[in-house]
């Protein structure tokens, strides 16, 4: 083990050095991966040396999510304290089913689940846990809804239409979890946006009345607090106001991206009306740089957590009780510990820190918008109190220009598309930029365009 963590060690300097070398590292294609990396499994082993030599390799051609210049997914940025929690858990190797294997590490998710519920003022009842990433927090959710419509359902199956409310801005989650849920995607109501990508009141009320002039049976809302490609924040409370007109309809926030804004002072009222939801959930290893994965839902009422996901299992649950045996309310039996990574954090730079952090992504969304705002080159199609800055420069195709600075090893950024646009989109996630690191990013673009422009198609 010793040599092992030597090794470790060797491996991760030399990645942190060739990060800041070589922010994005030139990538292999599908076609060649295998020839140019050993990756296929023999009956025998490798020698130490060719071992090592090939992990390195491994490790040093694989993208780099935690450079100056990865603006593509939802994550991004390596904080030190939380990676330190990551690798003390693995080398714990604490599954969270039970107090009897997870000791402390059990009293450390529910301090995080209890200060949670806290400041959503979900009450003394709340509970929550920590999925297996934002999906399944959506999925969990959807399966208390189900359940609180009719608790019957967990027994005796589905056996009448029921319907769910998501704008049509919503993640495709909510599309899978539908058929994992017996469902059906059918049922499933998308619910018209306005120009800025939130999902309209209005339309949600008129949806759920024609379906219960159907004769269908409303039960389930899905409300996002940041949207996948603008970032856009429903409005909660309009929302709610709805809800509470009717009997079990549930409703959750998804605040997979975004919600994390809860953390901070000046952006927390991005999701006013937040205590009034069923359930919640963020995403830590998005907003918080913590390492994937570390998503958290909570909800107002423990029992409906106990009563979708607690099954009983004598070989399993030997010793204490039922609220420190953390597998009564999850999703899965085994679980890995995804608390100790965001408690390292939260507890070395305090609730204030975590809010500066994400204080620190809308300044640097701030910063982008105001640098395309004032280049006429630029077209803007993103708003305030967003950090995605979606944006087209000079007719360039995105999809050409995203993927060439892709494949050149130049910049790691995506597109998106909103109301039949196609465009660049840069997420400002990663709080541990500045804002010359934004505006590094439009000089090294710009820069391409200029020496590859006759290479680049035009929209």
């Amino acid at each position: 083990m010793q040599e092992d963590l030597k090794l470790f060690h060797e491996i991760s300097e030399k990645l942190i050095k060739n990060e800041s070398k070589k922010g994005v590292v030139e990538p292999i294609s599908p076609e060649k991966l295998y020839e140019k990396l050993d990756l296929h499994l023999n009956e025998n082993g490798l020698d130490d040396n060719k071992f090592e030599s090939l992990l390195e390799d491994v490790v040093l051609s694989t993208p780099r999510t935690s450079t100056k210049l990865f603006f593509n997914q939802l994550f991004g940025g390596r904080n030190s304290r939380a990676s330190l929690g990551e690798l003390l858990a693995v080398m714990l190797n604490n599954s969270m089913y039970t107090y009897k294997v997870g000791g402390p590490q059990v009293g450390i998710e529910k301090a995080i689940i209890q200060k949670v519920c806290d400041m959503l003022n979900f009450g003394e009842n709340a509970d929550g846990t920590f999925p297996p990433g934002g999906s399944m927090s959506n999925f969990m959710a959807m399966l208390m809804a189900r359940d609180a419509y009719n608790r019957q359902i967990k027994y005796d199956g589905m056996s009448e239409k029921m319907i769910i409310y998501t704008s049509e801005a919503s993640h495709y989650s909510i599309t899978k979890n539908a058929t994992f849920g017996g469902i059906g995607i059918d049922q499933i109501r998308r619910i018209e946006i306005d120009n800025h990508g939130r999902m309209s009141p209005e339309a949600l009320h008129k949806q759920i009345e024609t379906d219960i002039q159907k004769g269908f049976k409303p039960f389930f809302v899905n409300a996002t607090a940041g949207t996948t490609v603008l970032g856009a924040f429903d409005d909660i409370e309009a929302i709610h106001k709805i809800t509470e007109k009717y009997d079990n309809i549930w409703l959750h926030v998804d605040g997979a991206y975004c919600g994390s804004v809860m953390f901070s002072e000046t952006y927390k009222s991005l999701i006013k009306g937040v205590q009034n939801a069923d359930s919640f959930c963020f995403n830590a290893h998005k907003m918080l740089n913590v390492p994937l994965s570390c998503s958290i839902i909570v909800t107002k009422n423990k029992q409906d957590l106990r009563h979708s996901f607690a099954c009983d299992a004598n070989y399993l649950y030997q010793t204490d009780g039922d609220d420190f045996n953390l597998g009564k309310t999850s999703l899965q039996c085994g679980r890995r510990n995804d608390a100790l990574k965001f408690w390292t954090l939260w507890k070395s730079v305090g609730t204030k820190g975590l809010g500066e952090m994400v204080d620190q992504q809308f300044f640097l969304a701030e910063t982008a918008r105001n640098y395309i705002k004032n280049h006429p080159d630029y077209q803007l199609y993103s708003y305030k109190d967003s950090i995605s800055i979606c944006f087209n420069y000079k007719n360039i195709d995105p999809k050409d220009l995203c993927n060439s600075l892709y494949k050149d090893a130049e910049l790691m950024v995506g597109y998106g598309e909103f109301n039949g646009e196609t465009f660049v989109r840069l997420v400002s996630i990663n709080s541990n930029n500045e804002d010359k690191d934004i505006l590094n990013f439009f000089n090294v673009m710009e820069k391409y365009v200029e020496e590859n422009h006759d290479q680049l198609s035009k929209v």
